[in-house]
This record gives C-alpha cells, sequence and structure tokens, in this order.
C-alpha cells in the first residue's frame, strides 16, 4: 500500500540555524520558509536526490511542534512521511487493521498541497506516520 518515501521531518528549535547547516555545511538544496497554519508549523524542505527532509519549527502558540521541542529541546526526528496513491482506501485499510488516524480522520491539505492524514505512534513502534496521496 505505501510507496516511497516522501520526507523525513525533524523538529528543530533554530529554524534559520538548521537551514544554514544543511545548506553550507552539507551543501543541501534548501527551500525557503513556508507557513503551514493549519498545521502550526513553519517548514523548510532541504531536496536530496532520493527523498526530502521537512524541518518542522513552531507557528502559533498552540503549535503541537512546541510539544515536542518542550519535551526535545534540541529537537529531533518528529515523523516519517509516506506517499499513497489513494489516501481513503489506505485510510480505510488501516482503520480495518485497527491502525488509528489522527485528528477528524478526514485528510487535510499538507505543505505539498496534497491530501495528508496522521497515524498514531503507538500504532507504529513509536513512529509518527504521515501519508500524503500522490
Amino acid at each position: 500500500m505505501i510507496g516511497r518515501l516522501n520526507h523525513v521531518a525533524i523538529a528543530v528549535p533554530d529554524l534559520d540555524a538548521a537551514a544554514a547547516q544543511y545548506r553550507n555545511t552539507l551543501g543541501a538544496d534548501v527551500g525557503a520558509p513556508q507557513d503551514e497554519p493549519d498545521h502550526g508549523v513553519t517548514v523548510i524542505f532541504i531536496t536530496l536526490p532520493n527523498t526530502k527532509i521537512e524541518l518542522l519549527y513552531p507557528l502559533g502558540d498552540n503549535s503541537p511542534i512546541q510539544g515536542f521541542l518542550d519535551k526535545n529541546p534540541s529537537g529531533g526526528i518528529h515523523h516519517i512521511c509516506y506517499e499513497v496513491e489513494d489516501i481513503l482506501a489506505a485510510r480505510d485499510k488501516l482503520k480495518a487493521e485497527g491502525a488509528r488516524v489522527l485528528g477528524t480522520g478526514e485528510p487535510k491539505t499538507g505543505a505539498h498541497g496534497k491530501p495528508v492524514l496522521f497515524l498514531h505512534p503507538k500504532d507504529f513502534n513509536g513512529c509518527l506516520v504521515e501519508l500524503e496521496q500522490v
């Protein structure tokens, strides 16, 4: 059901410093910051030959990323994102298998302008999983 790895998301306490580290130290192709108010984050995508890295920074007082950074002040891997062809079919299959879909269970528009869903980390070995329809 899942396709290729779309991105690995890393929560960071300093977005500019993290972007500079990827750009200057690692020589990566670093995009511009992009506010995602529906998700409470500012993101920067780093394009790699085989996938992307998504830097996450809190946007607003109710950002779920702030809670993550409160527990992990240095930042860390927040989630992984897999591509799926049909997000509703994937959701229904996962729910039938007992997986918990976070939120209302209805897809939201993600940072790439495509439908996304998140799956409870307790159902996936402690890892928050994002599904993105391609």
